[in-house]
Parts: structure tokens; sequence; C-alpha cells
């Protein structure tokens, strides 16, 4: 414990024993509280007007201004004025000052309290946007945020005080009577004993049920809101649907079938999605053949007579299609089907939050999940119809070596494609608007990897905007505009590498009417649930993440939800989600980048270990890169890390492991990895912190005992 926590306890017990040796503690006895009660009781049956109109005014100045204290006058409420008198007096002073400040912050405190807490008005103007009344009923309700922020908060919106008012008094009457209740009964509280009475634990037992009740209650009222106008089935065919068969789906539709629920998984298209047909295998496959070809150009390093004849491109692309051949039957309809899933080739139009149009027929179904995926983005170039253009989904039909290759785009695809086809023998350039590579990781990172490429021969061209595609039967060009001035660059293959879009159209999303964040993807709650409850979506048709291994972790709890939602639901963690671009090296990282911990203002130091010194690396000539950790100044705790290395998303596996887990630095020290490895530098890593804060004072004191040993 700190020096200060360790001051601030003596002061407490100082004043606590001041307090009982003083005489303080006759004060704190039940026998005093029940004399002051006594004493409000006969001034309130005295002057019944009087009190009542006092306390009121005391209770609209608490809530006015702000101040604590607004529960515990609550409860004497309900002690001196007894429940009924209590709750009309308590009711009405409460939204009445609730008013008053949500006033004054509309006039008054407007910037001082978005200054204040700007991400709960952030979701606060969301939800009026949205929703309105309701919405402030629900927080009314299910008070998620203090009663004082979410008066000053509706300040700075555009609900009218008419409205606020008489929203917040029925949402906080619920509450004000349990609590009113609460003080009634501890008010007729003889003894000690009377603590136990039937009474006072019913009214206990009302207030921890009432946000658990409230919450239901909420929840009930938003569901009917959002199905109103459509009619629900008597019974239904299945447990669950499932649109899109990648990642997020297959896993998905897995889930249910191991818990016994009746699911279809419809697939328009193949099997296994974006990832094992146009993403993350055949990259991978490709990027493989490209680093043999490296290989060979860079043994001589080691000693050995190596000459690349040629690349045989048709075949190393036959190789891309073997690789997806034998990772298909993971994803196939036969082995779905064996699991007890019910598989539709076919193309699905959602017709109401629980039926599914699918070749001619209607499917019911309790629940749905949305896992339709993405596409890559094609942006708005005038000519491009008329030049030779590939993406991502595109690039594997290819069987020439493009000699000239474009990639518009410094983002993870485009340097992963563009460093293979350089190995491959491609004269590559990456065209981008931004200043740098990999533009949302930190520019230590970014700088590796443009080395790296720029080793295999790939060309940058930054601060560059496309304008227009041209191309003849001679030559096809790209216009491009940088500072002012105009250029064109020629290119045999175009790469269009510029993001990705969700699959949001043509299948009756427009038609239920569900709602769309501004980058496209499908608005969901923090339990993946649409505006429907019984309707969920996972992966890239709702992010926050592009990534295959994201999507299947969305996945869980988009079936979990899906199936067991009316019971108890799980809020998707996005904690420790790593990514990694597979560039040689790799680069990875899991957690806050440096730039994320600024901008959310976050302390923290940054401990850092190079390659450069890690034997295994000397030994095989892979010594471009680092590993990087971010910790809070002072404290063994990992807020974030990144790998540069060989290996690296394997290394990063390591640190999110820990991360996941709340392992400190110091734990990773105290493991026995193996020599020589790459995974050393996650100790090494380590012990630069270690160093970094070995206590001094001590070691000090040590080597004074070994002096004094030696005599």
């Amino acid at each position: 414990m700190s020096r200060s926590r360790w001051l601030l306890l003596a002061a407490i017990l100082a004043a606590a024993l001041a307090l009982w040796f003083g005489g303080g503690a006759e004060y704190l006895s039940l026998a005093r509280l029940r004399e002051l009660l006594g004493q409000a009781r006969d001034f309130a049956d005295a002057q019944p007007w009087t009190a009542a109109l006092g306390f009121a005014l005391a209770y609209i100045a608490v809530t006015a201004l702000s101040l604590p204290g607004a529960a515990l006058m609550t409860l004497f409420a309900g002690a001196v004025f007894g429940l009924w008198t209590g709750l009309l007096i308590v009711s009405f002073a409460s939204t009445i000052g609730a008013t008053l400040a949500m006033l004054a912050a509309r006039f008054v405190f407007r910037d001082a309290v978005r200054r204040r807490f700007p991400e709960r008005i952030a979701r606060i103007d969301a939800g009026v946007a949205r929703e309105g009344g309701f919405y402030l009923f629900a927080l009314r309700l299910v008070p998620v945020f203090p009663f004082f922020v979410i008066n000053l908060a509706m300040g700075l919106t555009a609900m009218r005080a008419w409205s606020f008012y008489w929203v917040s008094q029925l949402g906080m009457l619920p509450g004000t009577f349990v609590f009113v209740n609460a003080g009634r009964e501890l008010g007729r509280i003889e003894s000690a004993a009377g603590i136990l009475s039937p009474g006072v634990l019913l009214a206990f037992a009302a207030l921890g049920l009432l946000p658990l009740l409230a919450k239901r209650i909420v929840e009930t009222l938003r569901a009917r809101r959002a199905w109103r106008g459509w009619k629900r089935p008597r019974r239904f065919d299945r447990n669950l649907v499932v649109i899109g068969a990648g990642s997020a789906g297959l896993v998905t539709a897995y889930i249910a079938a191991t818990v016994r629920a009746k699911v279809t998984l419809i697939e328009k298209a193949e099997m296994g999605g974006d990832c094992l047909n146009r993403g993350c295998v055949p990259s991978k496959a490709l990027l493989r053949a490209a680093r043999a070809a490296a290989e060979v150009d860079g043994a001589g390093r080691f000693g050995v007579q190596a000459q690349r004849r040629g690349v045989d491109f048709a075949h190393t692309m036959a190789h891309v299609h073997e690789a997806i051949a034998q990772v298909e039957p993971h994803d196939s309809v036969e082995r779905y089907q064996g699991l007890g899933v019910e598989v539709i080739k076919a193309e699905a139009k959602l017709t109401s939050p629980w039926t599914v149009e699918v070749d001619g027929r209607t499917l019911s179904t309790r629940a749905i999940v949305i896992a339709a995926g993405g596409r890559p983005r094609i942006p708005e170039l005038p000519g491009l119809d008329r030049v030779p253009h590939v993406t991502s989904d595109t690039i594997w039909a290819l069987r020439e070596l493009p000699r000239t290759l474009l990639v518009l785009g410094g983002g993870p695809i485009g340097c992963e494609l563009a460093q293979a086809f350089a190995r491959l023998g491609s004269r590559v350039t990456i065209v981008d608007r931004g200043t740098r590579l990999l533009h949302r990781e930190d520019p230590d990172m970014s700088d590796a990897v443009q080395a790296a490429l720029a080793g295999d021969g790939v060309g940058f061209r930054f601060g560059t905007r496309a304008i227009a595609a041209h191309g003849d039967a001679e030559a096809c060009m790209l216009e491009v505009e940088h500072d002012g001035t105009s250029e064109r660059l020629a290119f045999d293959q175009l790469l269009l590498a510029v993001g990705r879009v969700p699959n949001v159209e043509g299948y009756g999303l427009d038609d239920l009417g569900l709602r769309l964040r501004k980058d496209g993807t499908v608005e969901t709650d923090d339990f993946l649930r649409t505006q429907f409850p019984n309707v969920l979506c996972a992966g890239d048709v709702t992010g926050p993440f592009q990534l295959t291994h994201a999507g299947a972790h969305q996945a869980w709890y988009a079936a979990v939800n899906a199936l067991f939602g009316g019971i108890r639901k799980f809020r998707a963690d996005y904690r420790v989600v790593p990514a990694c671009v597979y560039t040689e090296p790799e680069a990875a990282r899991v957690g806050l980048t440096e730039r994320e911990a600024r901008e959310q203002g976050i302390d923290f130091e940054v401990v850092r270990y190079e390659l450069a010194e890690l034997d295994r690396a000397i030994a095989e000539k892979s010594t471009a890169g680092f590993v990087k950790v971010l910790v809070p100044p002072g404290k063994d705790r990992i807020l974030g890390a990144s790998v540069v290395a060989e290996h690296g998303g394997e290394l990063i596996a390591l640190l999110a492991l820990a991360m996941r887990h709340k392992l400190g630095l110091d734990k990773v020290l105290a493991t026995v990895f193996a020599y020589p490895t790459f995974a050393e530098s996650i100790k090494y890593v380590a012990g630069e912190r270690r160093k970094r804060h070995k206590p001094e004072r001590l070691l000090r004191w040590v080597g004074r005992y070994h002096d004094w040993r030696r005599g």
C-alpha cells in the first residue's frame, strides 16, 4: 500500500477514535437516531403543511443544485411522512428539481458539462436523437447514469422541458416508491432486532430487485415498441436462422447446433466466406510462395549459391487454389450438416423480425443472426471500367504475373499483396493519400513495414490522390495529383485496396428498417442486438473490426444472446483482440497503440526491445523489428503491445494471453522460455522493464552487505 493510502487510513482511524471517545458515538446510536426522528415526526404532525413544504423546497434545492443526499432524503421522507404522503412530496419535488437542473444546464452550464462528461453526453445525445422520450424513460427507470448526470445532460439536448418533466416523473415513480417504502420500514425500527423484521427485509429486497425488474420492464417495452406493426408467428419452425457462412456465421451455427438448437445456415455463395475463398487462406498461400522466391534471392547471405530461374505464376496460383481446396472441407456443407446444422445454398431475404424467405418458402425462427460479411470498396474513379483492375476478391483469377502493378491503398491488404507481387517479380508501387503506410498503427510500426517493402523493391507515392484511369490497347495509366501537380503512372494491373464495406443490401435490411451507422455497418448494442432484440449481427456486417478471428469471437456472443438472451445476456468483450499484417516481418499488435492512449488521455510508458539483440534473430539474419509494450507509469500492467518480427503474429499471442488473464510483465519474466527462440523477445522486453524499475536503494544496501562479507 502506498504511503498516501496509509496516511489516509490513519486519518480515518484517528477521526473515528476521536468521535468515539469524545462522546460522538451517542449520536450514532439507535436511541439517538430514534429521538431525532421522533422530533421530526412531532413537527410534521403539529405543522404538516409547513413541514411538507419546507422538506419539498429543501429536496428541490438539493436536486436542482445536483448536491449529494437525495437518496438519503427520500428514505427520510418515508420515515417521517409515511408511504403515500412521502411518495407524493418526493415525486413532485424530485421532478421539479431535476427539471430546474436541466434548464440550468441548458442555459448556464452547457459547455462545462460537455467538457466534463464528453463520452456520457455523446451516448445520451445519440439515444435522445434516436428514441426521444422513451430513452429518457429508460434512463430514469434503470439508472445507467447517476440522476444528476441525466439532468445535466438532457439540458444539452433539444428535448422540451415539459416532455422532460412528465417523462421523468413517470420514470422515477417506481424507484421513488421503493425508497420511500424502505424509509418507512426503517422508521418503524424499535430495536436492533427490528432490522430483521419482515417489513424491513422485504423493503431491502425490493431495493435490490428494483434495478433488475426495471431493466426487464424497459427491455420488454423496447421490444414491443420495436416489434409494433409486425405480425409475430404463433409458433416457430426453428430456434435460429444464420445468414452468411463466413467465419462469424459458421461459428454461430456451430455453437447453436452444439447446444441442440434447431438452426438453419443460409449462404448464397461459397461456404467459408471471404476468409477461405478470397482472403486469409489464399493470401497466406501467395505470401508463402513469394517468401520462397525471396529466400532464393537472399540465399547468398548464408553462403548458399542459388539463382532464381523464374516464377511460374500459373503454378503459383494453382498452389493458392490447392490451399483453398484443402481447407474447404473444414467449412463444407457436409461437415455442418453432420454437426446438425440445416444448410441452405440460396439467397435469403428478411421479411419480418421472425421470418426469412428462401427458395420460395418462408422460414419462421425465434432469432436471426446476420453475418453477411463485407466486400472490397470500389472507389468512384472515372475510367476505371476501361482498365484492367482487381480487388482482394478477384486477384486470385490472375494467371499471368503483371509486369507493373499499381496498388491503390497502403493498408494491410495493400501492403501484403504489394510485397508478395514485388517478390515474385512485378514492379510495384503503392499510391496512398496519407503520409505513411498503415496509418492506424504507430509510426514506428509503419516505418518498419515500409522499410521491409522498400527492400523488396516496392515504390511509394504518398500524399497522392487518384483522379482518373485511362487505358487503351497500348497502355494503361492512372492519373494522380500530388501537391497540386498531376501526372500519369503507367501500369499493367491496378489493385484496389482502399478498404472494405459491409454487405447490407439486397436481403431485406431496408424492409425491416434496421439502423446503419455512419460507416455503413448495421447498428447493434453491446450485446450485438439490432433494434429488434431477436435480430443480431456478427462479423464485418456490424464491425468494429474487419478480422476473421474478431468475427468468430463475436459469434459466441451472438449465438448465446440469440438463444439464451431472455435468461442472461453477455456484452461483447473487445478488450483483447490482436491483429496482424502478414508482411515479412509481420506487424502485429494488441490493445492500445501510443496514439490511442494519448487520445484517451491515458498515461503510459514505453518498454522496447530490439530484435537486433536477440540471439535467434542474429543467427537467422532476421534482426529487423522490435517488441514494444505500453504499461502505466510504475505499474506492471499491459495496456497494449506491438511486435514487428518474423512470426510476429505468433508472438503477439503471448502478449494477448497475458493481457486477457491480467498477467503483468513480471509474470512473463518469471516464465522459462526455450533458447534460442523468437519468443524470448517477449521475456526480454519484460526484463527491460524490470531493469528500468530496479530497486536502487535496496541494491545499495545489498552492495554494502557484500562489502561487509568480504571483510
